[in-house]
Order: C-alpha cells, then sequence, then structure tokens
C-alpha cells in the first residue's frame, strides 16, 4: 500500500511530491495523479500518496495561505529554507534575464511567483519556533535533508536569519514589482 501523507494545500502536496518523488526531479509532480474521495483530493505519484481535505483545501484558498495554515506534517523546517532558497535563486536569475528581455522564457509573473513561493517558504519554516524562542528544537527536524542542514548551517535556522531572508523576499518581490511594471 502506497505511504499516505497529509497535506494542507494542494500547492503543499505537489510541492512535497517534488521534493521526494524522484530525488526532487524538478516538476516530477506534472505526473501525479489526483482522485476524489469522500476526504478529499488524494494527489499521487509512484508510492506517495498526500491526502489533502477539502475543509483544508478550502481554508488555504479563503486566508490566501499558499501552503495551508497550521504546521505542515509533509515537510520540515529545514526543507522550507532549502524551498525558499530554490525558488529564491530561481527569481533572481529569471529577473536578470527579464530585465535583458521582457518578451523573453522568464516572464514576469514566473518571477514574481518565485519570489512570493520564497517568501512563504521562509514564513512556513517560522511557523515551527516556539513563541519566544530564537532557535528550532531538534525535533522539528524529522528528513535527513532537514537535520542535515541544522547541522551544517545552523546560522541559517535562526529566527533573526529567516526574519531577514522573509524581509529580503518581500522587498525583492516589491522592486520586482516597481521595476517591472505587470504588463497586464
Amino acid at each position: 500500500m502506497p505511504e499516505r501523507g497529509l497535506g494542507r494545500s494542494l500547492v503543499e502536496a505537489y510541492l512535497y511530491l517534488d521534493l521526494v518523488a524522484y530525488d526532487g526531479e524538478p516538476g516530477a509532480s506534472r505526473q501525479a495523479t489526483v482522485t476524489r474521495e469522500q476526504d478529499g483530493v488524494v494527489v499521487g505519484l509512484g508510492t506517495t500518496e498526500i491526502l489533502v481535505p477539502y475543509e483544508a483545501e478550502a481554508g488555504a484558498r479563503e486566508e490566501g495561505a499558499l501552503f495551508g495554515s497550521g504546521l505542515s506534517e509533509l515537510i520540515d523546517p529545514g526543507q522550507w529554507v532549502l524551498i525558499a532558497t530554490t525558488y529564491a535563486s530561481r527569481a533572481l536569475e529569471g529577473a536578470l534575464f527579464h530585465a535583458a528581455d521582457p518578451s523573453g522564457e522568464h516572464r514576469y509573473e514566473d518571477v514574481a511567483a518565485d519570489w512570493r513561493f520564497a517568501a512563504e517558504s521562509i514564513a512556513e519554516a517560522l511557523k515551527f519556533f516556539p513563541p519566544d524562542e530564537d532557535e528550532l528544537p531538534p525535533d522539528a527536524f524529522w528528513t535527513e535533508l532537514g537535520r542535515s542542514l541544522r547541522e551544517s548551517e545552523p546560522d541559517r535556522l535562526t529566527r533573526q536569519k529567516l526574519e531577514s531572508d522573509l524581509a529580503l523576499y518581500h522587498q525583492s518581490l516589491d522592486d520586482f514589482h516597481r521595476l517591472n511594471a505587470d504588463p497586464e
């Protein structure tokens, strides 16, 4: 029987599949199957299935919470930080190419979405901090990737660093919007 996780939104489910399926192959989730069950939507790929309850998806959309509300049970804070770094790198590269050729493949919407995903991913990592704590507890990291980041680069996982990254990504998105008028 496939491994089944619990997702807070369809976006989180697809992101998780890209993260764990096929060793993080970009776009692997495009091969996912989607089925509707009584409790929610099941997104599956290979031996992994993610159940996204209808209520959770509706709540995420209502709140405008890209990845859902509450804490992720799929992706730990170390993984969220690495995801944010990937999106920020894509946004920065895309913004440079967009500046050189706005009609090229690095479209305005894609760059803006990458900055938003970077910021939202950092916000997800910040949710794991206990109130008034500056460090994440060791048990917040349940994946090999998350624990590896915590051991090798603990300074990337402090509240101060993540809040700084969050502000940088929000400012980068705002600057991108300001410097590149939305074509629509």
